[in-house]
């Protein structure tokens, strides 16, 4: 590709609205181009990055018995109602009438898709196992798009389907599809966690998440360094350390005007993790639930919903005075008429908790013993904490999830009657897995690990192009004659090459070529006429060698072996 003759639209100042670096640098670079809030144009140079993605990614799902197909965008409710999802998802769905007033959605996922099609084509165990999979456009109505392409609107996704006669063959899919995804990643460049995670909405046996670890990162994971337990923060434990109770024995103490646990315990004069927390929630369907947590820590909300089994929101302040009787900040569980789910750390001490009269707290009380509740995993894990398998103090890191897999198991293929007969001749139904991955969140992902203060600098696999040659002298007919047959013999050995022919100045080539971030920089320039050579130079280590024009090819293969 010649620079002079592509759309390459380099920014010099940073976007005001950019904050990720990968969203200021691809913005910057020319890669992508903002329509409207999540929605947004790939220009050629991104587009060639997915390209790149895309085909990694085809490759190994190929390589484990994939089949690519492609599925609509525009879906019918009625395969999303017999799933339960129509009414289980909210505002993040966009829904639409037809001319004929049938309501209608834009597909964020494709598993009802799926069942519904299986429902049709899979007819005996003979059939089985399947692995179906598509790179398709996904729409979701995120209510804060932000951090460029890591959250938006509308974004490209590998999502792929297992389907298989039992929970065993599952897990065989699940696992090759875990190694498949190792693969794709370290093909792109990337460094990655795989941790444990919550289904969520996909709903089913398990899941995990691979994660890339960044400072844009919207998740954290709690990862140990000793035995390698690696989970997201909705679901990871930690063990916090306890701390020395007194010997207190249960009285009510006057607590004026104090409401937080800063307040109470200043007051009170103690450490903040000898008091606990009550929060009272409504449940979707079982209605009001205490919740306490230590003092010092905070709930995952996540966590407390899967110990419902169902989702629940905080109270309002006149609930919370309705059920309780006493305002928030003074309210507790002993004598508490609703039901009580208490950290696990909460099992051991005696603490302060509010007396469910307003300016009063109870001290020495214990978790079980002075009320009734029942114990849960709650808190949020912190840096620190030991490890629940091995007792080494847990990391917490900031990732970008650039890939899920769901054990869905017959959450989907039951409702939509997805069934297949065994070999006895009995219809069961269809044991599903789903698996994602955002080629969109791995191009980003790759440029906030791998940048500098000039520019990206991508990885060989998935850059837009190999090579970039800088032609310095246009007018020096022997340094054109050169970068020619240079940009010609590297693509003749199959090296993707740029070349900057424009008429511009040196320097602004050179921070274009720093910003666009192309493995290798060929320059021909001054000292093709001084000493016959041109300048071949590494963008990550900058590490740079002079050699004849004829030695290129074999130089630029030397820096991509060596990085």
């Amino acid at each position: 590709m010649r620079y002079s003759k592509s759309l390459i639209p380099t920014l010099r100042e940073i976007p005001a609205d950019a904050e990720a670096i990968s969203h200021r640098l691809l913005l910057r670079a020319g890669l992508v181009r903002q329509l409207a809030a999540g929605i947004y144009v790939w220009l050629p140079l991104g587009q060639r990055v997915l390209d790149k993605i895309n085909a990694i990614i085809r490759e190994e799902m190929n390589a484990i018995g994939g089949q690519e197909l492609t599925m609509p965008v525009l879906h019918p409710a009625e395969i999303w109602q017999q799933s339960g999802r129509w009414e289980a998802i909210g505002d993040e769905m966009f829904r639409l009438k037809d001319r004929s007033g049938r309501d209608m959605c834009l597909g964020m996922t494709h598993e009802e898709v799926i069942a519904w099609l299986a429902a049709r084509e899979i007819r005996s165990y003979r059939d089985l196992p399947q692995v179906w999979y598509q790179i398709q456009t996904k729409e979701r109505d995120e209510a804060r798009p932000r951090s460029g392409v890591l959250r938006t609107r509308e974004f490209l996704m590998k999502d792929s389907y297992t389907l298989d006669p039992d929970v065993a063959a599952l897990e065989r899919s699940y696992a090759a599809h875990k190694d498949a995804y190792g693969r794709i990643f370290d093909r792109c460049g990337l460094r990655f966690l795989v941790v444990e995670s919550d289904p969520g909405m996909m709903g089913g046996l398990g899941s995990h998440e691979f994660m890339a670890p960044s400072a844009a990162g919207e998740d954290e994971v709690a990862v140990c360094p000793g035995c390698g337990y690696a989970a997201n923060v909705e679901l990871a434990r930690g063990i916090p350390a306890a701390p020395e109770f007194p010997a207190w024995t249960r009285e009510e103490v006057p607590t004026p005007g104090a409401k937080t646990i800063a307040e109470v315990s200043a007051l009170l004069r103690i450490d903040p993790r000898l008091t606990i927390k009550s929060l009272l929630y409504v449940a979707a369907k079982s209605g009001p639930v205490l919740a306490l947590i230590r003092g010092d820590h905070s709930l995952h909300e996540r966590k407390l919903a899967r110990a419902l089994g169902e989702e629940a929101r905080p109270a309002h302040p006149d609930e919370v005075k309705t059920h309780l009787g006493a305002g928030v900040g003074s309210i507790g569980p002993v004598g508490a008429r609703v039901p009580v789910v208490a950290d696990e750390a909460l099992a051991p001490g005696r603490y302060v908790v509010g007396a469910n009269r307003d300016g009063y707290h109870l001290r020495g009380v214990q978790a079980g013993v002075d009320f009734p509740c029942r114990f849960a995993d709650l808190h949020t894990a912190v840096a620190g904490e030991a490890c629940p398998k091995c007792g080494t103090p847990l990391t917490i890191e900031r990732v970008i999830e650039i890939g899920n897999i769901f054990k869905l198991g017959t959450k989907y293929s039951v409702p939509l009657k997805a069934m297949f007969l065994d070999e006895q001749g009995q219809e069961r139904p269809i044991v599903m897995g789903s698996y994602g991955i955002g080629p969109a969140r791995v191009g980003a992902a790759a440029v906030e690990q791998s940048h500098d203060a000039d520019g990206i600098v991508w990885p060989w696999a998935i850059a837009p192009f190999h090579v970039h040659v800088v032609l310095v002298g246009l007018r020096d007919q022997a340094q054109v004659a050169a970068a020619e047959e240079t940009y010609r013999s590297l693509w003749a050995a199959g090296i993707e090459t740029l070349l900057d022919d424009r008429d511009e100045r040196p320097g602004v080539k050179f921070k274009d070529a720093d910003l666009l971030g192309l493995p290798v920089r060929v320059t021909v320039g001054n000292a093709l006429a001084k000493e016959g050579v041109v300048e071949v130079r590494s963008r990550r280590t900058r590490a740079e060698r002079r050699v004849a024009p004829g030695s290129v090819v074999q130089a630029v293969r030397e820096v991509a072996a060596t990085g």
